[in-house]
């Protein structure tokens, strides 16, 4: 089932690929890229969640729970990285202006002149987004129930309130010296509240944590959840014209006016030890600090809540220093504040101290590279890896990092996140690319080849095409390296249909066909035996074709499917012929010029490879004359009619006329090469003197036996044999220097033939060997 996440993978990109040049539409947070891949994951968790028979279940939906976030975090900060923003307003221009300004406006203020502080923003929105629900504490029906009960009890009965139970039961009530505590079973609930209630303020649901306080009846705990807000009052913020403001609603607001007193509160808190951790735990993620970092952390058990931490306490902290910093608020440091006015910081000293913040950002995240983790993934997981590297806007390293693990095999293949991983960042890539982020191209063409060699593992075929496109001046030949694993498994129609498929994703059809078919060829030349040692003997029975033979002569198809390739298919097929007729492989040889289309014969240029082709079809007309000979000849039985006989005699006289025609007129050219002396040169005329010194002895040979066999039916062909001895001879042609192989056993051969036809003349009679010789016309 895994595997259908591929052909999905390949329907997103494939969409996106098709609006490639619209950047909005590409980041548009639901039907953008990133959406579409957090949409995939989330039905195949889904999917996993109602199939518990699937092998590593667990593995898998966490590997796919982590690829979601990641996603959710691309889309998250890439829109940012991608827009020009300018800051029309500063916080000290707003100040100068308005020493009432609310916080809530300073802070956006401050919010907009700093693209690090943002972006930190933007993560912790996505880490609250991605954070677990919170488990929800069991309903009551009042405020500490069992211990109202308790006291109320006591009072009735006269006994008093029972040991170690608190006597009030105001919210103060637990944390006074006597040290005494509630019933058992509110201490359970109030432990699993607060509990809760951070899990509400992790997950970024503040006004649900207010809401479950109210639903508790601790409406005091819901006002000190509330007092983080910052005050936010339109009319004196000058965001509306007065004439707009509706009089019955001069005076309203919202947020915390005593916001600083009410942060350095939740600070002592966190910081008192008399309190339960879980108090203190919930008052440092109201008011995260450098001061209460310790023990915001100590209830941190993921990955993910170690990042959220950090990022609160930066995000808090940076905002009180400029605000601190800045000065002039009324709402931070009352009139006083008011009367020193605000300070006022050039922009060029704004930016060094933005630089010399982010950089202590930097060095604050890289710090998380070796925090230790209590559940889930550990901290150097390759998910947790990525989103640390993207929120720092390092990709390139990102994506030079995982390549370099690809090649020094850091990520073994066996294992099971190695399919999942290469797919996630194949697709990392390529959104990189379409969205014009910079991206190390050495190490895209390394990931996209291992995205790949999984899809071909995998038998996923079509989509090969589109991922070997994107790699840019390797597509052509990657793809082609895929066509050729194809081997023998794809029929003609199956290698044209994957050919096609290189056109629709932007590939050149040709310029992959013609690489396909070099890479083929050498790949089967690995596997075949080089052209050397002694000449085939053409009297052996052939076997049947091996693999290798077959792929070489197979090679042929991928230039063959469309005309713009025929000039390569005509060097192909004489490369290819040239090596099976060098090692007497005459049918395979032949088989090959069936398969090519007629067109080929009219090439002219290059010449040189035109004329060797002409010379093959020629060679090879001859040789399906001799074997028509040698057919007709088995049709000759004892019982013919004297019609049929006169027939059948016609047919064989016409056959043996047209090889001893046509095989004279090969003799007498330059076929293939004409200096047969000169073994020197390039491989190529090496094999064709080969070629030669086979098959010319080869071809006189046969008809010469052709001609002595049909000399008593014809008594003329036994002239036409003593002809072609003479042609044989004639230093003009010097066919006798190809019976000159190795072994000289080919010159043997004819001389015997020779001697036999020269006694065969003598079998009508008389006593003079040279009677026919002295019979014969000149040439």
């Amino acid at each position: 089932m895994a595997e259908v996440l591929y052909a999905q993978c390949a329907e997103v990109l494939s969409l996106a690929q098709s609006m490639k040049d619209d950047l909005a539409a590409l980041l548009d947070p639901d039907t953008g890229l990133a959406p579409r891949f957090r949409q995939l994951c989330r039905n195949r968790i889904e999917e996993l969640e109602n199939d518990a028979s699937s092998e590593h279940i667990s593995e898998e939906m966490e590997l796919l729970r982590l690829e979601d976030n990641t996603w959710a975090l691309l889309q998250a900060v890439m829109p940012s990285r991608k827009t020009e923003i300018s800051c029309s307003e500063y916080a000290q221009d707003l100040l100068q202006q308005n020493p009432y300004t609310p916080t809530a406006t300073i802070a956006q203020a401050i919010l907009n002149a700093s693209p690090v502080l943002t972006e930190l923003i933007v993560v912790r929105e996505w880490l609250q987004d991605t954070a677990p629900s919170p488990m929800q504490p069991e309903a009551t029906t009042g405020y500490w129930k069992f211990t109202k009960h308790n006291i109320m009890q006591g009072l009735r009965t006269g006994s008093g309130v029972r040991q170690g139970l608190v006597k009030e039961i105001d919210p103060d009530a637990v944390n006074r010296a006597d040290g005494r505590t509630l019933s058992a079973d509110d201490s359970s609930y109030e432990k699993s509240l607060v509990q809760a209630l951070y899990g509400y303020i992790r997950a970024g649901r503040l006004e649900d944590a207010i809401e479950l306080c109210k639903r508790a009846h601790q409406p005091w705990r819901a006002a000190s959840i509330r007092g983080s807000l910052l005050l936010y009052w339109k009319d004196i913020a000058n965001e509306r014209p007065q004439d707009e403001v509706d009089s019955d609603d001069v005076d309203a607001w919202t947020g915390n006016p005593n916001r600083r007193l009410w942060k350095a509160v939740c600070t002592r808190a966190a910081l008192n030890t008399a309190l339960a951790d879980y108090e203190r735990v919930l008052y440092a993620a109201l008011a995260p600090s450098p001061q209460t970092s310790l023990i915001l952390k100590s209830a941190c058990r993921t990955w993910e809540d170690h990042l959220w931490a950090q990022i609160s306490i930066m995000c808090e902290e940076k905002q009180t220093m400029e605000m601190s910093r800045l000065g002039g608020s009324f709402w931070e440091g009352g009139m006083s504040a008011v009367e020193k006015g605000a300070r006022s910081v050039s922009r060029e000293t704004m930016e060094e101290e933005e630089e010399e913040w982010e950089e202590e950002v930097r060095g604050t995240l890289d710090g998380l590279k070796s925090v230790h983790v209590e559940e889930g993934p550990p901290t150097d997981h390759p998910f947790h890896f990525s989103q640390l590297n993207i929120i720092q806007d390092r990709t390139g390293f990102l994506l030079e990092v995982f390549a370099e693990g690809l090649q020094n095999q850091s990520f073994q293949t066996t294992t099971y996140e190695y399919a999942p991983m290469c797919r996630f960042f194949a697709h990392l890539c390529l959104f990189l690319q379409m969205i014009d982020v910079a991206v190390p191209p050495d190490a895209v063409v390394i990931i996209l080849e291992a995205y790949l060699q999984i899809l071909e593992a995998a038998g996923k075929r079509e989509l090969i095409a589109m991922y070997a496109g994107a790699l840019g001046e390797n597509a052509v030949s990657r793809y082609a390296v895929f066509l050729v694993s194809l081997e023998l498994s794809a029929d003609p129609s199956e290698r044209q249909l994957a050919l096609t498929r290189a056109k629709e994703h932007g590939l050149d059809v040709d310029g992959v066909a013609a690489v396909t078919a070099e890479m083929t060829m050498n790949k089967a030349l690995e596997l075949l035996p080089a052209l050397r040692g002694p000449l085939p003997s053409m009297t052996v029975l052939q076997p049947q074709a091996s693999d290798a033979e077959t792929l070489f002569l197979r090679s042929i198809e991928w230039t063959t499917f469309c005309e713009a390739t025929y000039d390569r298919a005509l060097e192909q097929a004489n490369h290819i012929c040239r090596y099976f007729l060098a090692t007497g492989r005459v049918q395979l040889a032949q088989q090959l010029l069936n398969m090519l289309p007629t067109e080929l014969a009219a090439i002219g240029e290059p010449e040189e490879q035109a004329t060797e082709y002409l010379h093959y079809s020629q060679f090879f007309s001859i040789w399906e004359t001799l074997e028509r000979i040698v057919e007709c000849q088995a049709l000759e039985v004892s019982d013919m009619n004297r019609d049929t006989r006169s027939d059948w005699l016609r047919d064989y006289k016409l056959l043996l006329d047209q090889s001893y025609e046509q095989i004279v007129k090969l003799l007498i050219e330059d076929w293939l090469v004409s200096d047969v002396e000169n073994t020197g040169g390039d491989a190529r005329r090496r094999a064709l003197i080969r070629i030669r010194q086979i098959y010319i002895p080869e071809l006189v040979i046969r008809l010469h036996f052709t001609l002595f066999a049909s000399r008593h039916r014809f008594p003329g062909n036994l002239k036409l044999l003593l002809q072609l001895v003479n042609i044989v001879a004639d230093s003009r042609y010097k066919l006798y220097e190809d019976f000159f192989s190795e072994s000289g056993a080919r010159l043997d051969d004819y001389l015997r033939a020779v001697r036999q036809a020269i006694l065969g003349g003598l079998e009508g009679g008389g006593s003079d060997p040279f009677r026919i010789i002295s019979q014969l016309r000149p040439t």
